[in-house]
C-alpha cells in the first residue's frame, strides 16, 4: 500500500486541532446505522415512543460513556486511547485483549461493514453494483460458509483500500478527507432531520396514527417481533427493549475512535474532551430528531418494513417520490465514506500503540516519513478487505435454494455483549485510577463522579445480562472471539521475553 521508508522511532506529530478532533468524532459515530438500524429496532418495541426511547438510552450510555472517558483521554493523550486506559488500569493482558478484539472484528469489522453499506447504495445509481453480480461465484468452503468476490464486494474492497492509501499520505490528507466530508454528512442528516419535521406529521404517519406507548394497541406481540419468545407481558416488553438498542449502541459506538489519535491531537488537555462531550452531544441529539422525523413522516408499518430496512430512503421518498429516494441515497455514501475514512485513520493508531508495547508485529509500530503508520494501516487494510469476502451460506429447508450472506455481519451480532464488556471496563477504569494513581495530573475531571459511572454501569450491566439471555449462543461465541486473544498475548510476550534475553 505504500513504499515510504519506515521511521523506527515510531515518532506521530500532533497535528490535529479541536475542530479536527471533534470531526474525528462525528464523522466515525455518523455512517449507515441511523439510516436504517431503526427498522429492527421499531420491530422488537412496537411503538414510536418506545423507539424513540432506545435512541435516547442509547445516547444517555454515549454521553455518561463520554464523560469517564474524557478524564481518561485528558490524562493518558497518547496513540492507542482505550488500549492504554485498559492496560493502565488492569494490566497489559486486558489492554490486549481489547486491541485483539478490535483488530479481530470490532474496527476491522465495521470498517467492512460500512463499505459494503457505501457499496450497496452505490447499486441504486449503478445497476452493476449488486450483491449477486458475481465476478467470483461462491466458493463453499464447507460448514455453512462460502467465500466470493461480487461486484459490490469489488467496490467495497476497492474503497478500503483507496481509503487506506489515503490516509499513508499524511495526517493531513486524511484531515481534510475526514473534516469535508464529515461536513458533508452532518448537513444532508439535518436536511433529512428538517424535511421530515416540516414536512411530515400527515394522518397516516406513526406520530398520529399509532399508539406512543401501548405496543400491544399498535398489533405487536413478543413472539411475533422474537419468535421463540415464551414470556409476555410487560417483562417481555422491557427484554426486547434491551436487544432494540443494540442497533442504536452500534450507531454511536465508534465515538471512542478520537482517543485512539491522542498523541496526534494539540493541547489533547483540553482539546480530547471538548471534543468528546461536544461531538457526542451533537450525534445524539441528530439521531433523536431524525428517528422523530421517521415517525413524522412514515407510518410505523412503513419502519418496520421499509425495504432492505432503509428508513431514511423509504422517509424521503415519501415526501418526494423517486428523486428524494436517490437523494438520501447519495447522502448515505457521501455519510459511509466519511465514516469509514474516520474509522481507517483511527482504528490503525491501536495496533501502532500494541507493537510499541511489544503486542503486536514489530513493524507495525512504525511510522513512514509523512509520520503516521502506515504499516498499521496497511495491516488493518488487508484484513478489513478481507472481511468483505467471506458469506454465510443459507439453505431453504423448503425449497432448497441457496442464498448467501456476510459474516461479518454475523461477528458483529456475536460481539454485542463483549463489547458492552469492555465499555464496562473503560467506565470502571476512571474509578480505578482515582485510587491506583491519585497523584496524576487530570486536566479534566468527569462531572457528576461517582453517579455518572454508576448511571453507565448500571446501564450495560442490564444490557449485557438482556444479551446473554435472549441469545446465550451470540453472546457466548463473541467471548470466545476475546478468549482467542489470551494465547496470543502470551506468545508474543514470551516471544519479546526471548528476544530481550537473548
Amino acid at each position: 500500500m505504500s513504499n515510504e521508508p519506515q521511521n523506527d522511532s515510531g515518532k506521530l506529530v500532533r497535528g490535529l486541532g479541536p475542530l479536527d478532533a471533534t470531526m474525528i468524532v462525528v464523522g466515525s459515530m455518523i455512517g449507515s446505522g441511523i439510516f436504517i438500524t431503526s427498522a429492527e429496532s421499531a420491530r422488537l418495541t412496537g411503538a414510536p415512543g418506545w423507539l424513540l426511547l432506545t435512541w435516547a438510552i442509547a445516547g444517555v450510555m454515549t454521553i455518561t460513556g463520554a464523560l469517564c472517558c474524557s478524564e481518561l483521554a485528558a490524562m493518558m493523550p497518547r496513540a492507542g486511547g482505550v488500549y492504554v486506559f485498559l492496560r493502565e488500569a488492569y494490566g497489559p493482558s486486558l489492554g490486549f485483549l481489547f486491541g485483539w478484539t478490535l483488530f479481530l472484528v470490532i474496527q476491522t469489522g465495521t470498517i467492512a461493514a460500512v463499505a459494503i453499506a457505501f457499496a450497496k447504495f452505490g447499486g441504486v445509481f449503478v445497476r452493476a453494483i449488486a450483491t449477486d453480480h458475481y465476478v467470483v461465484s461462491p466458493i463453499q468452503l464447507g460448514g455453512g460458509y462460502a467465500i466470493s468476490l461480487s461486484t459490490e464486494q469489488l467496490v467495497a474492497v476497492v474503497l478500503i483500500l483507496l481509503l487506506t492509501w489515503t490516509n499513508t499520505r499524511g495526517l493531513e490528507t486524511g484531515k481534510i478527507v475526514q473534516n469535508t466530508f464529515t461536513f458533508a454528512k452532518t448537513a444532508a442528516l439535518l436536511a433529512l432531520i428538517v424535511i421530515g419535521l416540516s414536512l411530515g406529521w400527515k394522518a397516516g404517519s406513526a406520530a398520529l396514527s399509532s399508539a406512543w406507548w401501548d405496543s400491544w394497541k399498535n398489533g405487536w406481540s413478543p413472539q411475533t417481533a422474537q419468535p421463540g419468545f415464551t414470556i409476555i407481558g410487560g417483562l417481555a416488553l422491557v427484554l426486547l427493549f434491551g436487544k432494540a438498542m443494540v442497533g442504536p449502541l452500534f450507531a454511536q459506538t465508534a465515538w471512542t475512535n478520537v482517543t485512539f489519535i491522542g498523541s496526534e491531537v494539540r493541547d489533547p488537555g483540553r482539546n480530547l474532551a471538548r471534543a468528546l462531550l461536544g461531538g457526542c452531544a451533537l450525534v445524539v441529539v441528530l439521531y433523536v430528531l431524525a428517528n422523530l422525523a421517521y415517525v413524522a413522516t412514515l407510518p410505523l408499518d412503513g419502519i418496520q418494513h421499509a425495504p432492505q430496512n432503509r428508513v431514511a430512503v423509504a422517509a424521503m421518498s415519501a415526501v418526494f417520490g423517486k428523486p428524494g429516494a436517490l437523494a438520501m441515497a447519495a447522502a448515505i455514501m457521501i455519510s459511509t465514506f466519511g465514516c469509514n475514512n474516520g474509522l481507517i485513520l483511527a482504528g490503525a493508531r491501536v495496533y501502532y500503540a500494541m507493537a510499541r508495547d511489544h503486542l503486536f508485529f514489530r513493524r507495525i509500530g512504525t511510522t513512514n516519513r509523512r509520520n503516521v503508520p502506515a504499516a498499521a494501516l496497511l495491516v488493518q487494510g488487508i484484513w478489513a478487505a478481507f472481511l468483505t469476502l467471506p458469506r454465510t451460506v443459507i439453505t431453504n429447508p423448503t425449497s432448497g435454494e441457496v442464498s448467501y450472506g456476510n459474516v461479518y455481519t454475523q461477528l458483529l451480532e456475536y460481539i454485542v455483549s463483549a463489547d458492552l464488556v469492555f465499555y464496562v471496563l473503560l467506565v470502571v477504569a476512571v474509578i480505578v485510577l482515582r485510587k491506583k494513581n491519585a497523584a496524576a495530573e487530570r486536566p479534566y475531571r468527569t462531572w457528576g463522579y461517582p453517579i455518572v459511572p454508576i448511571i453507565s454501569v448500571v446501564l450495560a450491566g442490564f444490557l449485557i445480562v438482556d444479551l446473554a439471555y435472549l441469545a446465550p449462543t451470540t453472546s457466548g461465541i463473541g467471548y470466545l472471539l476475546v478468549l482467542t486473544g489470551i494465547p496470543v498475548f502470551f506468545v508474543w510476550r514470551r516471544g519479546f521475553s526471548a528476544d530481550r534475553s537473548a
